[in-house]
């Protein structure tokens, strides 16, 4: 049985690591369950995953053993906060990042017999512009890019953008500025992206909006929990909700196909990895 609604895609990326990529990709599912919403969190940093550590998590098993045929996908999907499921990967495996034909094949199948009438389906790459981000960020129907006040962070950004504009004619991208001081210096980081993109790619950069700096998503981190859950009023609290309201009104790609496997078949046909 395959989902019988449109899915909602999106991949959540940034170029740089150390952008709060993950946290964010996190404490959205967790705010998108609360409002009854499916939501599957698939941890697409297939070497170096860590959803599961930041969720303090106990997992048995990944993707890892799907693809040798050991279970089913169903068998690894564990829940967490507000009911927010996950797709685990494996952490330290080159393998991962090497798939065969016949184990992109096996992926393929194992979401088509998931059967899950999703509503989302989060997708948190990992750093770096490598042909394993661009893959997942390519066959998402909206990609948000995550970026801070720092000039590498702009620079790859900036970097992922040009590939996927120019190699892959992706033209639209939704910004959220993190760790920002003030809602003047998100704006400002945005202006910065565009001032390059305006110049040099045909792309339309959207703005989502910012989350500040709070020491609160550090103690979150520390005690393996969403800062959702553990401080929901706090000021990253509050501003995360604010992005998750606006995904809420993102409109569904008109050529989105309303089933999940959509999703990894065109990662493999445009050559996933």
């Amino acid at each position: 049985m395959t989902s019988s609604k449109p899915v909602k895609v999106i991949a959540v990326t940034g170029g740089k690591g150390g952008v709060g990529k993950t946290n964010l990709s996190v404490n959205l599912g967790v705010y998108l369950s609360s409002l009854g919403r499916n939501v599957m969190l698939l941890d697409a940093d297939l070497g170096l995953a860590n959803v599961d550590v930041m969720l303090g998590l106990r997992v048995e098993r990944n993707l890892k053993h799907v693809l040798n045929g050991e279970c089913d996908l169903r068998d690894i999907v564990v829940t967490g906060p507000s009911g927010l499921k996950i797709i685990p990967a494996s952490s330290g495996t080159q393998k991962m990042a090497e798939l065969s034909p016949a184990e992109h094949a096996g992926i393929i199948r194992a979401f088509s017999d998931l059967g899950q009438n999703l509503d989302y389906l989060i997708v948190d790459t990992s750093a770096g512009i490598t042909d394993n981000v661009v893959s997942f960020t390519r066959a998402s129907q909206d990609i948000l890019m995550v970026v801070c006040d720092e000039p590498t962070s702009i620079t790859d950004a900036y970097a992922l953008m040009k590939v996927l504009n120019r190699d892959h004619q992706i033209e639209r991208f939704r910004i959220v500025a993190n760790m920002v001081r003030s809602p003047q210096e998100g704006r400002e980081i945005f202006a910065k992206l565009t001032k390059v993109t305006d110049k040099f790619l045909d792309v339309m950069l959207d703005y989502v909006g910012s989350v500040p700096f709070d020491e609160n998503v550090r103690k979150a981190i520390k005690k393996q929990k969403p800062i959702l859950e553990l401080f929901p009023r706090t000021p990253a609290s509050v501003a995360i909700k604010s992005v998750g309201k606006k995904i809420e009104t993102w409109p569904i790609p008109m050529n989105a196909s309303g089933h999940i496997e959509f999703f990894m078949e065109r990662l493999v046909h445009q050559g996933a990895y």
